[in-house]
């Protein structure tokens, strides 16, 4: 169901912090053109934290309205309440979501049953579930036993893979049938060789048809060329979180003129020693004039 190049698309905001709909809708756009398989918006990189509910949902119709028939959209609708993540998931439902992105109830760090049961009412509801595993920000993981009994259940279909284990990967699907995404743009290719399908990327936000041409060779086998492609992309993949994420995706987007580098507290922007090795990254990948 799910294959490819993901873009965990950011939110941008005008110069007075509110969310620029209409840039959205542009960025949408370019990635659809770009060839990616789809966009995941209101993620970590979509900074899901700082919308509230209104905004959150808003963003999730316009993502829906402007990627129409040609790439996918798999909806950030998690929460550390069950009954948070059940509301957001039922409004992505009704506004034609393809699936939603399911991260595990961060800060109260729920047992592994309790996050087979919250995991399960989500997926109860109807709309495809995945599973978004990121132990680093949630301080909590989903175990691979929870794993394997979750893909049980007929609506949860996929896992993001965000914890830094390539090893998770093997143990996962050495168990269960369900698709695995990368979670982290560096360990893309050594888990789509180890069966990954692909990737929720952040570095797809300003080189969709790269990081999308590095997947279609892993998963057309041409492993030689998809690993000529990583080490390409690499430093890139390294830059983008020389601070913490979205801050370095959306000043690199600011950089190349996509979008104003506006975010909200309490993130901020990185220093400008930061800024100019990211600037030399993307000079180096041709995305800024040398």
């Amino acid at each position: 169901m799910f294959s490819g190049v993901y873009t965990a698309i950011v939110t941008p905001f005008d110069r007075q912090g509110r969310v620029d709909y209409a840039k959205f809708r542009e960025l949408i756009a370019m990635q659809a053109a770009k060839g990616v398989a789809g966009i995941v918006p209101v993620g970590t990189t979509g900074e899901s934290p700082t919308l509230d509910v209104p905004e959150h949902e808003k963003v999730i119709e316009t993502a829906v309205e402007a990627a129409g028939s040609d790439i996918q959209v798999i909806a950030g609708t998690g929460g550390n309440a069950t009954s948070e993540a059940l509301t957001l998931t039922r409004y992505a439902k009704e506004a034609g979501a393809c699936a939603t992105l399911q991260v595990t109830p961060y800060y109260n760090k729920p047992s592994q049953e309790g996050l087979y049961r919250h995991f399960s009412a989500v997926a109860d509801m109807g709309l495809p579930v995945v599973l978004y595993n990121v132990p680093g920000r949630a301080s909590c993981e989903i175990a691979v036993d929870t794993v394997v009994r979750l893909a049980s259940h007929p609506n949860i279909v996929a896992i993001k893979e965000a914890g830094g284990s390539v090893d998770r990967v093997s143990a996962i699907l050495s168990q269960c049938d369900i698709v695995v995404l990368s979670g982290d743009d560096s360990l893309t290719f050594p888990m789509m060789a180890l069966g990954a399908r692909g990737v929720v990327s952040v570095a797809s936000n300003v080189a969709p048809q790269e990081v999308s041409e590095m997947a279609r060779k892993a998963l057309a086998g041409q492993w030689d060329e998809a690993r000529r492609l990583h080490y390409k992309l690499y430093p890139l993949f390294a830059d983008l979180f020389i601070d913490t994420n979205p801050v370095p995706v959306k000043a690199a987007m600011a950089m190349m003129g996509l979008i104003d580098e506006s975010y909200r507290l309490p993130l901020c922007a990185m220093t400008e020693q930061n800024k100019q090795v990211l600037r030399q990254t993307l000079q180096a990948q041709g995305l800024l004039p040398g």
